[in-house]
């Protein structure tokens, strides 16, 4: 499915190929909670990075935050690269050296309309300030950490889409 998207101010505007476009996991980790978080948590999805087609891309700025890694309780740099426009501040997409095949643009980001995933899964809760309150009822799972889901391609294999 091809995927439009754009800055608050229209300064970027971006189009990107994505196989996998179900927004499905609610990450509420330390770096999407304060990066993209207004509701807590941030959602990513994949896409393909060879197919990514950039307009004003002289208004992208890069960020690489610090975060706790949770399997070493280590402070320390993301490798994740988190870009947004330099005019609005509007988060765009999340680029990780270690799946340089992959691109993950944030959900607030797309324009066009997106498929409604059969499931959510809420993920790093245990950063998930106590203001934000998530239901346990529905087809929403709860996470702690990362889930064992396997990869977002594995994912959407298993459920049909």
């Amino acid at each position: 499915m091809q995927l439009n998207g754009s800055c608050c101010c229209k300064s970027v505007t971006f189009s990107v190929e994505s196989p996998h476009p179900y927004p499905f996991m609610h990450c509420y980790c330390s770096i999407c909670r304060k990066t993209q978080g207004g509701g807590g948590f941030a959602i990513n999805i994949g896409a393909v990075y060879d197919s990514l087609q950039i307009e004003g891309e002289k208004h992208i700025s890069c960020f690489s935050p610090m975060y706790t890694n949770h399997e070493t309780g280590v402070y320390e740099p993301s490798p994740g690269q988190r870009y947004f426009c330099n005019q609005c501040g509007s988060g765009l997409w999340v680029w990780d050296p270690r799946w340089k095949e992959l691109v993950h643009p944030y959900v607030s980001a797309i324009d066009t309309p997106l498929p409604i995933p059969p499931e959510r899964h809420h993920i790093f809760l245990d950063s998930k300030p106590d203001w934000v309150h998530i239901s346990e009822t529905g087809a929403d799972k709860q996470h702690a950490g990362y889930p064992d889901v396997g990869s977002l391609a594995q994912w959407h294999e298993q459920h049909g889409l």
